[in-house]
């Protein structure tokens, strides 16, 4: 009974820990303008005020055009991903592929990499064939960031799919695709859903590779918005109450995909590491 309660005890803390920024970045959107600036800061506002979203709200191209441009790279790198991955992961776990395991292990090499250092070839080539300054190009890039994950987990899910299965469907007269979308993909639906989670939030806050592929501010995402609108001050300085006003709302959606999602990604994961 004792250990349980200390048990109690060390998840509240850590939660505790974990959710304080972000109610820290709550409170701070929701003070007056001055009372944002002030310095020391407080902690809790003495007074609420909208002024930090309205101000966002309208900036530059306004919030909605640059939630859109999120919204859709990171529909866009959900699509690309699961289409390379979902065949590459199937092929790679149930055909005979001559050598598949070395061109597993090559394709995972991949993680060694630190994806800055693909940026400058990688804005080069699109700025030949024009792709910079598009939705496209971005998502691009941010499916080059996570296809290597993306290929760990569905193929090691994949494999862990009974062959009964398998074989019950080619008695039947089921061909490889007809057994991938009828008996793979249901059996596998926690794994995909992973692989889709981490694809959303990988791109909704990635920002380097939209720094370096992005030029135009009505094709900015998000975090180059608020990387712009924090020194949107009369002096020069950070507009703290705009700042974190754009920090919740990005917030957000990140934790309410992963809330309603929680079941298939914790159980996906699990699927994806154990074979």
């Amino acid at each position: 009974m004792r250990a349980r309660y200390l048990i109690g005890a060390l998840c509240i803390a850590i939660s505790t820990i974990m959710l304080m920024p972000l109610v820290m970045s709550v409170l701070a959107s929701l003070k007056p303008t001055a009372e944002a600036a002030a310095t020391p800061p407080t902690y809790v506002p003495h007074g609420l005020s909208f002024d930090s979203y309205e101000r966002l709200w309208s900036y530059q191209q306004g919030l909605p055009t640059y939630l859109m441009n999120s919204l859709g790279t990171a529909l866009m790198t959900i699509l690309i991903t699961l289409v390379l991955t979902v065949p590459a992961g199937y092929a790679l776990a149930r055909f005979p592929v001559p050598g598949k395991e070395v061109i597993f292990v090559i394709l995972l090499l991949a993680l060694i990499v630190p994806y800055q250092a693909l940026l400058t070839p990688m804005f080069l080539m699109f700025a030949k064939i024009g792709l910079t300054n598009t939705l496209l190009g971005l998502a691009i890039v941010h499916t080059a960031i996570q296809l290597p994950f993306s290929l760990y987990i569905l193929r090691n899910s994949f494999s862990a799919v009974p062959r009964e299965l398998e074989e019950a469907a080619v008695v039947d007269g089921a061909t490889s695709w007809q057994a991938l979308v009828r008996i793979f993909l249901p059996a596998t639906v926690p794994a995909v859903v992973t692989v889709a989670l981490f694809a959303f939030i990988t791109s909704w806050n990635e920002f380097l590779g939209a720094l370096v592929m992005m030029s135009r501010s009505e094709r900015f995402t998000l975090p180059l918005i608020l990387a712009a609108a924090r020194t949107e001050t009369s002096l020069g300085g950070t507009d703290w109450g705009m700042l974190q006003s754009g920090i919740t709302i990005s917030v957000i959606p990140c934790v309410a995909v992963y809330l309603l999602l929680q079941r298939y990604y914790v159980s996906g994961l699990m699927s994806g590491a154990v074979k």
